[in-house]
């Protein structure tokens, strides 16, 4: 399990680097700390059953953010 932790905090650093490379600097850091956090998280050596907790509250954290950006803070209609 700690490995996918690390095939994660791959994939993020390589959306870190083409976030970067876009000019989305804000949404650069972001993935770069997502990438940190998977990183140091794979090194831990927790339990199958602890990784798993863990992935859950991150994925519980992400959606209630996203929700609440689509909600509150996405403009709507289209953007000029």
């Amino acid at each position: 399990m700690d490995r996918m932790f690390r095939v994660l905090g791959f994939w993020t650093g390589i959306f870190t680097v083409m976030f970067y490379l876009g000019d989305l600097d804000k949404t650069a850091m972001l993935f770069l700390a997502q990438t940190g956090f998977f990183v140091l998280l794979s090194y831990l050596k927790l339990s199958e059953r602890m990784y798993m907790y863990v992935f859950g509250a991150y994925l519980t954290i992400f959606f209630a953010g996203f929700t609440y950006w689509t909600t509150f803070m996405m403009p709507l209609g289209a953007a000029e």
